[in-house]
Formats: C-alpha cells, structure tokens, sequence
C-alpha cells in the first residue's frame, strides 16, 4: 500500500523544505544503492518508516538545538544525516569503517549544502583518542550488544551528556547483561522509551544513558579485548 510520506513524518512537523530534503535522501540512498550496498531496506514505504522515522525518535528524548552529536557506525546515515536535516543547527560528526558509505554521505550532505557535519573513517575505539568525552549526544543503531555498544560509545560523551542507544524488542536482555559495563564507563540509565513504527507492526526502544562521571582512560580497550570479553 502506497501511502503519502506525511503520514510517516506528521509527529515532527516538518517544514516542506526538510520533506523535500528527506525526498531527496531517498532517491539517493536508492540510486546510490544499485552501485554500493548502502543498505537492505530500499522500498519507499520501509525507508521512511524503518530509517526516517526510527531516527527521527531521537529528537523526542534529548534536545538537539545547537547541540554537539556524534553517530557510531552511521552507515548510510541513520540515525544521525537525518537528525541534522531534522534540527539544522545541530553539529554533527559521523564515524564508520566503511569508506564507500562515507563517500555517499559526504555527496549527500554537499548536495543539500548541509554545514557543520565532519566524517571519521575509522574505529570508534581507535579514534576517542581525538574526541574524548566531547559530545553533547552520542548515538548508535550499531547491531552489537548494548555492553559492547555502551564501551564503545559513552566514552565520547561529555559528563552530563548523552548516550542514546536504538535497540529492538530484545532491548531489556541486553540491558540487563549491560549494566556492569554502564556503571564502569561512567554512565546511568534514566529512562527507555518505546516507539511504534508505524505501518511496520515494529516497536523500537530508546535506551537513555546519562554520563555522571568520566570514563577511565583505559575504556574503551581494543577491539580485541571488547570481542573477546565484554564487559
């Protein structure tokens, strides 16, 4: 069933330019799609439900406006490109490994003369060395387990930040196995918000983690030692 992309996004309020602008990531992420493998998720319907909305539930559990945000493992830009079309004056930065999906991204932002975004090629483990604990909000729909997840991403965060974690229906298992590694790399949780993905039969979970203390320098440990054993 086809249906009209208002009724995806009408939560937000978006003005007809930011519409046009998620328009245009659309044809894009698909165009883009039949040359690299920028994402499973293609058809028009599930795009904007399962990536335009998913990532637009950030915005209703931490305030973006001139906020500093960095996304671990963007991959096509989920949720963070779309967060920065959403709230213009939000200062983005994105990390992911994958070189091809950054040059996609970095197309795309310049075609929608998008400022304040900075693309990392690398690790996040490997680049907290440059950007510890220096980001109001720190995002990640990454599909690892949240302990490994929270390791890898609330050192990023500044004392009093925020680390969003956007997890499934399984999201409470790996909250509970996660709360050692929550406690020692300085976070707590304060709330998890569930989102209906309309027209998905999908319910989404936004894990809030508050950063109250700085993390010790020795996290996050090498992709290795993280593999090997989580926290």
């Amino acid at each position: 069933m086809e249906i009209n992309i208002n009724d995806y996004l009408q939560n937000f309020k978006l003005s007809e330019e930011k519409l046009m602008q998620f328009t245009t990531y659309y044809q894009w992420l698909a165009e883009w799609n039949e040359k690299i493998n920028l994402t499973a998720i293609t058809e028009i319907n599930a795009v904007y439900t399962k990536h335009f909305f998913d990532s637009l539930t950030v915005s209703k559990v931490v305030e973006l406006k001139d906020k500093t945000l960095i996304d671990i493992g963007s991959g096509a830009g989920f949720p963070g490109l779309a967060l920065k079309i959403y709230e213009p004056t939000l200062k983005l930065t994105i990390i992911d490994g994958n070189a091809k999906k950054l040059k996609f991204i970095q197309a795309l932002v310049d075609h929608l003369a998008l400022t304040d975004v900075t693309l990392i090629h690398g690790r996040a483990e490997v680049e907290i060395i440059n950007y510890r604990e220096s980001f109001d909000i720190v995002t990640a729909r990454a599909v690892a387990k949240l302990n490994m997840l929270t390791e890898y991403s609330l050192p990023y965060a500044k004392v009093g930040g925020f680390f969003v974690a956007m997890k499934g229906s399984n999201y409470q298992v790996e909250l509970d196995d996660a709360k050692k590694a929550i406690k020692l790399i300085g976070g707590e949780v304060t709330g998890v918000t569930k989102f209906a993905i309309p027209y998905a039969n999908e319910e989404h979970y936004l894990i809030n983690i508050k950063k109250i203390k700085k993390t010790e320098l020795a996290y996050p440990r090498s992709y290795a030692q993280i593999d090997k054993r989580p926290l």
